[in-house]
């Protein structure tokens, strides 16, 4: 986590209420931006729907990778996960200070943000597989096992 404790004491907090952003609490977190991007997105659909299932997240990231940033989510404290249901808690510990009044803020304020403007530099493509398991294509047969 790459938290600066010097940005959330109170004189700079008050200017990062004016601006609330997704970025602000996804690098508190996370200094690579892919990563940031990727936390961002799974914030950003829980905070639309309210309550999110991993079958109703969306098909710019694999299954896999959404479960992983929900769960840390989680891990951290801004998730709960009941009944195959990601929500946003309804308490924060005070870890830090004013951390939990800035994503508060920010969970409370309904302005839609474009994250493929505010993470400009994040790789937001699928990563190509390197390698494991091929799966088996559609239009070729699969293979027939001789009988002895």
């Amino acid at each position: 986590m790459s938290i600066k404790y010097w940005e959330f004491e109170d004189a700079p907090l008050k200017e990062k209420l004016k601006n609330l952003s997704v970025r602000e609490v996804s690098k508190i977190y996370f200094d690579n931006e892919t990563r940031a991007y990727r936390f961002s997105m799974a914030l950003t659909e829980v905070k639309k729907r309210g309550q999110l299932r991993l079958k109703e997240c969306g098909d710019g990231l694999p299954l896999a990778t959404w479960k992983r940033y929900l769960d840390f989510g989680v891990t951290v404290g801004l998730l709960k996960h009941e009944g195959n249901v990601y929500s946003f808690t309804d308490r924060y510990s005070k870890p830090f200070r004013n951390i939990p009044v800035y994503i508060k803020s920010w969970i409370d304020e309904g302005k839609a943000e474009d994250l493929s403007i505010i993470f400009a530099t994040a790789k937001t493509g699928r990563q190509q597989r390197r390698g494991g398991k091929q799966a088996p294509s559609v239009d070729t047969p699969a293979p027939q096992v001789p009988n002895p």
